[in-house]
């Protein structure tokens, strides 16, 4: 090839300059510059900053109420004048006596009585008295904190007294407990039915 051609050939392929650049991230960049043809230029891409949307949620939490439950009628079960009838305070499908506290207080107690009247015959005359019936509330299952007490077991009376109670704790509360009740059958009992009112009350305390 001639003189002009090895001119051109040393036109084209000509020395390559290689600088370098400050580091970047923690890496040394560089850039390459052809003196004659085309500019390479080669640069690592930098990492993108991340996008973020903060959002302030809000939510409010309001007082519940303090109430109690039990079945609506129970059966006891059958004796004999002088002897005992024993049942569980159970019925229509309500297992026993449960106080629910959705108050959220803190902190949060309340008192749980229950009461009796007499027993009335569905025919006949001689109601036996309240007194004539123990009530034993037993062992609760709770929910939340605090300290459940049971009531001491005793006869009933229209005067009442505490069947469960609820003290300290924060928030809201459960306690159900199946109370039995053990009825003294007079001797002078007769052949009928025997019915009464157990009422069962729940108070702030």
């Amino acid at each position: 090839m001639g003189r002009s051609g090895d001119i051109e050939r040393k036109h084209r392929i000509t020395a390559t300059e290689t600088h370098s650049m400050p580091h970047i991230g923690g890496h040394m960049h560089r850039i390459g510059y052809a003196t004659g043809g085309a500019i390479a230029l080669a640069i690592a891409a930098l990492p993108q900053a991340a996008n973020a949307a903060d959002t302030t949620v809000t939510f409010g939490v309001t007082a519940g109420t303090l109430t109690i439950s039990a079945p609506t009628a129970v059966s006891l079960g059958n004796g004999a004048p002088g002897g005992t009838i024993t049942g569980s305070f159970s019925g229509g499908g309500v297992t026993g006596v449960t106080v629910t506290d959705a108050r959220g207080l803190n902190p949060a107690p309340w008192t749980a009585t229950v009461s009796s009247t007499d027993f009335s015959p569905t025919a006949g005359t001689g109601a036996i008295p309240a007194a004539d019936v123990n009530y034993t509330p037993n062992t609760a299952t709770f929910t939340g904190d605090g300290t459940f007490t049971a009531g001491t077991a005793g006869p009933l009376s229209s005067g009442g007294f505490t069947a469960y109670s609820h003290t300290g704790g924060t928030g809201g509360n459960t306690a159900n407990w199946i109370p039995t009740l053990l009825v003294n059958v007079p001797v002078t009992a007769h052949v009928t039915t025997y019915t009464g009112i157990v009422t069962h009350s729940v108070v702030a305390s």
